[in-house]
């Protein structure tokens, strides 16, 4: 069984976590046959969108906690092995050219609202439940901060690593954790439309703006304005952005690459 399915649909490639069984963990089998489809879609020129979604009744819900006692108990270096693997997919996705949109459902908990944050965008279905929730069990979400704590206010989400309390779609919505929220059986129209708006945009650019919106994250604001200054520059040099320009000039249709 492939623990990660991939369709195409045109320029849109859909990633599936394919562990119902066990709501889809991230186990270490798991973490690299998600790193191998992502690798295989950095390389591949026709896909300009992403979408990550879960099998089953579950989005994800975080670490196999069985694996992680095993390693625990087992030959020294494996615990330290599996961190270091699922931050190098969490980084993986931040580093994708293609931005990536998390389609949500059910649970999103510990490592899986991770994986929620760690994505460009995210849309969930009314009734999710996200949790960063390790305290509970004695467990504080530690690698799962990082991705939170730059996706949702900083003081907001130490509240809810330190109390290990469960939000659902409309409080995720406030909090920033999501972008949009849909009804349970709209969620993947909602989710596709969302990804062909943006295959629709020309790839050089959204592609250039992803990294300039990352890199730019952490900086301070002087810094800031003089790097996407010469982001800025650097998009105008394009062929296709001239185009661009001079089709909403014009009041016509920019003549692009379809997707």
């Amino acid at each position: 069984m492939s623990l990660v399915l991939r369709s195409d649909r045109g320029a849109i490639a859909r990633l599936t976590l394919n562990a119902p069984g066990n709501l889809n963990a991230l186990s270490r089998a798991m973490l690299d046959a998600l790193s191998d489809a992502l690798a295989d879609i950095a390389d591949d020129p026709a896909i300009r969108v992403v979408i990550l979604d879960g099998a089953g009744r579950a989005f994800c819900a975080g670490h196999d906690l069985r694996e992680m006692l095993a390693l625990r108990d087992g030959p020294a270096g494996g615990l330290d092995a599996l961190f270091a693997q699922c931050s190098a997919v969490m980084t993986q996705i931040a580093a994708l050219p293609q931005p990536v949109i998390a389609q949500v459902h059910g649970i999103a908990t510990a490592a899986g609202c991770q994986l929620v944050a760690a994505c460009d965008l995210a849309v969930a279905a009314e009734g999710t439940r996200f949790g960063v929730n390790g305290v509970n069990i004695g467990l504080f979400c530690a690698t799962p901060m990082v991705a939170l704590t730059r996706a949702i206010p900083p003081r907001s989400a130490f509240e809810l690593l330190a109390t290990g309390r469960f939000v659902e779609t409309a409080e995720a919505l406030t909090l920033g954790l999501i972008t949009r929220a849909a009804p349970p059986n709209a969620l993947s129209e909602a989710t596709e439309a969302l990804a062909a708006t943006l295959a629709a945009k020309l790839p050089a650019a959204l592609q250039l703006g992803k990294r300039a919106f990352r890199a730019q994250a952490g900086l301070p604001v002087e810094a800031a304005y003089v790097q996407m200054s010469a982001v800025m520059v650097a998009n105008m040099a394009m062929e296709d952005t001239a185009e661009g320009i001079a089709a909403f000039l014009d009041k016509r249709p920019p003549n692009w690459p379809a997707p």
